[in-house]
């Protein structure tokens, strides 16, 4: 068992850490928020993520979890901390790897590891972390350790995924690689894949991120097609899906979370070649604007308009809202300015033209003006299921249309009987 630096205690970092303790491993969680490591020495994980309270809690408790606002030596650094998105240069902010790299470089012993688990544009480990590191006066590949190793799990799933899925390691050589290998394999239950370096690491990551907007663009894309045939796009997708060569995913209200509206931007940050994947990025992030079109266009008009959305987390059952689709909806119901997010929060979202209300039950989010079902529905003209969280699936559709002032139902996941809606008078329209 080793000694393990864990630099960023988010989303992954902190499971992370988590696995590595109960796995044996004398472990120190390292935040350079003062909140987190106060929060979590007191043993509180606001993080709305199955299993993890007990999970963290079992590491802490065993003793093998240390949460510090210090770095210090240790045999291992996993760098764990976010990579912001510049919007409008379509650049990743690396301040924050940055900022780990000048974190780890005073206390780097020769044979120590450094491994970067962040998501990156390719060449970021040996461009940007490599020449910090360095600084030390050791040399990556020959007196210590540095390697890329990406991580793939699924806000909703992410212990059981940290552990079985597979994983992909590269390091700057063969010996930084070995180094890796012998601290996942302590843990990890799926296969280890190694690759010849650590771009290749950073690159593989991206494109199965990118291979899964790029799929979804084409979904959301069919069924604006099938709309205008009159088809079910899921119906369609399914049957063609039965092919043994034909994988097409599922259409909605647009991509979000931290992983698929940007790692294909970080794909070709450093290259003139993409061309196919930005029209793709262009498709999922137009369907707010679709969206939209279609509700105007079944009620005539949005003036004075109110309008529920229920979800506005990213993805089902999760507390992440991160890139929402939802929270982008309701800025562009409100003519897409800059301070519509500042209207939802402080006044839910009324503006001259259109009246905003969202709801969602496992976002705990002071800075929105979250509605429950009951008050975000009442006398609403439109209700747009933006999130596939499963409490939505049992709302009953007879009580949703006795509060209503109008009929209609956007189900842009598909996640409600169309019969019984449509039964109980409510016009339910699916992307």
């Amino acid at each position: 068992m080793s000694s393990v630096y864990v630099h960023g205690l988010g989303y992954i970092g902190l499971p992370t850490a988590a696995m590595l303790a109960n796995y044996g491993h004398s472990v120190a969680g390292y935040d350079i928020d003062e909140k987190i490591v106060h929060e979590l020495n007191k043993g509180s994980i606001n993080v709305d993520e199955p299993g993890l309270r007990a999970f963290v809690t079992e590491a802490l408790e065993s003793g093998n979890l240390e949460v510090t606002d210090s770095v210090g030596t240790s045999k291992y650094h996993i760098i764990s901390v976010p990579t912001p998105f510049d919007d409008e240069a379509k650049k990743a902010d690396l301040s924050y790897i940055e900022a780990a790299g000048k974190a780890i470089q005073p206390h780097l012993r020769p044979g120590d590891s450094v491994i970067l688990e962040s998501t990156v544009p390719p060449g970021t480990t040996i461009n940007t972390l490599q020449p910090i590191l360095e600084r030390s006066g050791l040399s990556a590949g020959q007196d210590f350790a540095l390697i890329h190793c990406p991580e793939t799990v699924l806000p909703g799933n992410i212990i059981t995924e940290l552990r079985e899925n597979d994983r992909i390691i590269g390091g700057v050589n063969g010996v930084s690689t070995e180094a890796a290998v012998r601290l996942y394999d302590s843990f990890v239950e799926g296969e280890i894949h190694t690759t010849a370096d650590a771009t290749t690491a950073e690159f593989v990551k991206l494109i199965q991120n990118t291979y899964r907007d790029t799929n979804i663009a084409l979904a959301n894309e069919l069924a604006k097609l099938a709309q205008d045939y009159g088809v079910d796009s899921r119906e369609a997708i399914q049957l063609a899906n039965r092919h043994p060569r034909v994988e097409i995913h599922q259409p909605g209200p647009g991509v979000g979370g931290h992983c698929l509206p940007i790692d294909p931007w970080f794909l070709g940050q450093d290259s003139d070649s993409l061309e196919l994947i930005s029209v793709a990025r262009k498709i999922n992030d137009g369907m707010v604007d679709y969206i939209v079109n279609l509700v105007e266009s079944e009620l005539g008009t949005l003036a004075g308009k109110q309008i529920a959305i229920l979800g506005v987390a990213y993805k089902g059952n999760v507390d992440d809202i991160r890139k929402s689709p939802g929270l982008a909806l309701a800025r562009r119901f409100q003519s897409g300015t800059e301070e519509a997010i500042a209207a939802v929060s402080k006044d839910g979202g009324e503006s001259e033209d259109v009246h905003v209300r969202l709801n969602d039950p496992h976002v705990d989010d002071q800075t929105l003006n979250l509605y429950s079902i009951e008050e975000a529905t009442e006398n609403a003209d439109v209700i747009i299921i933006a999130t596939d969280h499963k409490k939505y699936t049992q709302i009953n559709p007879e009580e949703i249309a006795s509060r209503m002032a109008d009929d209609l139902v956007i189900d842009s996941k598909a996640i409600l009987n169309q019969a019984e809606w449509n039964d109980a008078g409510l016009d339910l329209v699916r992307i």
